[in-house]
């Protein structure tokens, strides 16, 4: 089995192979990714610094070229890529695909954002002064990126590195490697110099403490738990390096009695079951009026009833399985913590079996939660979801804001009164209505408040405020 290596100062470096496990099928091995050394990813931050001052002060046109490349070639190989995507993480192929789409489309729009790089001219307060005021890549940034979402999230991160002439080491988790590989060896052929992007794949407790330690990375973009990223912003904070960090959610879904049942239903269970609940932004807690509790429930076990759960690359299938038997450990671990806090499984929570052997998990719906359980202030990450009764929205809207987390917030309601208080008032950073939790647009800002985020936004023209540092320069005319 070919070896994907780790790539170095524009080389192909070897190590110790891991075997790239399927989940929807264990004994399916995808490929063997090398795992890296603290001493190799030294070495990548070692090339990233020598590589900065020629990639800082490349033409815009280069970066465009490059950046409009990889957009194309990750865009024409959806289908494959997607395929590999559901096969290593577990997503079904339609996700695979879709997701592997939304990379291309963040490539592209960085590609386009190359060529918009611009700054201000403005009078100085004093006479014949003049005032530039311009923003300049930050230097070598350390990306981290989570198993969920293994070629979106490396994408949006890589994207507008490059594009406003930063370097990069990169780690990804170690669990799904074989997207950010081929997202490096698309990047690789599309021209990009040597040194600029290194990937050092490998152990966190290894690869991304080296990164953490390391003075000559100026900036780290974190996504993933909120014990790591607490990790990373103290050791960020001794090297007085800019930090970003995406963590947890334990995002509210709240159902008014004035909502249309079937939208609301559609809405909470692709919020909290979808791509397995293995989301950041997935609802996990649905927050139900008393006035329509009853039938949303009863709607809701109807639903469950009809997801079929399978082989993410079965026809047909709508949700695959749990990652690993880490994740799905802890999954079961809480639908057993919710039995012992009182609250009552309704539908789910079974360890299935299917023709390949996997990590299979029913979907699983407590009812008779309150707030204060476990269940309901903790991060799952899995498709499991409690129902909280409140009654009325007042109730509802001090309920959903009672988390330490404020990623993503949504209400299914027919209210616009109700709609816009709850846009304005949810303590989040994406408020959704009648809209799923999970699912954001590729070109707009990305982030939470709380526990859940620190640090500028995400994605689209946002990205900037990271990935650059404002300069003032003054002339004497």
């Amino acid at each position: 089995m070919t070896l994907h290596q780790n790539l170095i100062a524009g080389e192909w470096v070897g190590g110790d192979g891991v075997a790239n496990i399927n989940p929807s099928d264990t004994n399916d091995v995808i490929g063997e990714y090398a795992r890296a050394s603290a001493e190799d990813a030294k070495a990548a931050i070692a090339a990233a610094k020598a590589a900065f001052p020629g990639w800082s002060r490349s033409g815009i046109l280069e970066r465009h070229a490059i950046l409009r490349k990889t957009a194309d070639e990750i865009l024409a190989r959806k289908d494959e890529l997607g395929r590999l995507l559901s096969r290593e993480e577990g997503k079904t192929l339609a996700e695979g695909i879709g997701e592997t789409v939304r990379a291309g489309q963040i490539f592209d729009f960085f590609a386009g954002e190359a060529l918009r790089l611009a700054g201000e001219v403005i009078p100085s307060v004093r006479p014949n002064i003049g005032v530039e005021i311009t923003r300049e890549p930050v230097g070598v940034v350390g990306i981290i990126t989570p198993w969920n979402f293994p070629i979106a999230i490396p994408a949006w991160k890589i994207a507008p590195a490059l594009c406003y002439g930063n370097t990069i080491v990169f780690k990804p988790a170690e669990l799904v490697p074989g997207c950010s590989w081929a997202i490096v060896d698309i990047l690789v052929r599309a021209g990009l110099p040597k040194g600029v992007l290194n990937l050092v794949m490998g152990k966190g407790s290894v690869v991304g403490q080296a990164m953490l330690d390391s003075p000559d990375i100026q900036a780290i973009t974190f996504t993933g738990s909120t014990g790591t990223g607490k990790r990373v912003a103290l050791a960020s904070v001794e090297h007085n390096r800019k930090y970003q960090l995406e963590m947890g959610g334990k995002n509210p879904f709240v159902v008014l009695d004035d909502a249309d049942l079937g939208v609301a239903v559609e809405a909470a269970v692709n919020s909290a079951f979808f791509s397995t609940g293995q989301r950041c932004t997935a609802s996990s807690r649905v927050i139900v009026t008393e006035g329509i509790h009853d039938r949303f429930v009863q709607a809701m076990g109807e639903r469950m009833k009809g997801l079929v759960i399978d082989d993410a690359l079965k026809a047909g299938t709508h949700i695959g399985p749990v990652v690993d038997q880490s994740q799905l450990k802890q999954d079961t671990d809480y639908i057993a913590i919710g039995k012992q806090e009182g609250a009552k499984l309704a539908f789910g929570g079974e360890l299935l079996k299917r023709d390949t052997p996997g990590f299979y998990l029913q979907p699983a719906l407590f009812t008779e939660a309150t707030n204060q359980m476990r269940i309901s202030q903790e991060e799952i990450f899995g498709p499991v979801a409690s129902v909280i009764r409140v009654k009325d929205y007042d109730e509802a809207l001090s309920v959903a804001n009672d988390t330490p987390f404020g990623l993503s917030s949504g209400i299914a309601t027919t209210s616009l009164k109700h709609a816009t208080h709850f846009k304005r008032n949810a303590e989040a950073g994406m408020v959704m209505v009648n809209l799923p939790t999970a699912g954001v647009d590729f070109h707009v800002p990305f982030g939470g408040r709380k526990g859940s985020s620190h640090g500028s936004r995400e994605q689209g023209r946002y990205a900037a405020e990271f990935y650059t540092t404002v300069k003032t320069a003054y002339t004497l005319a």
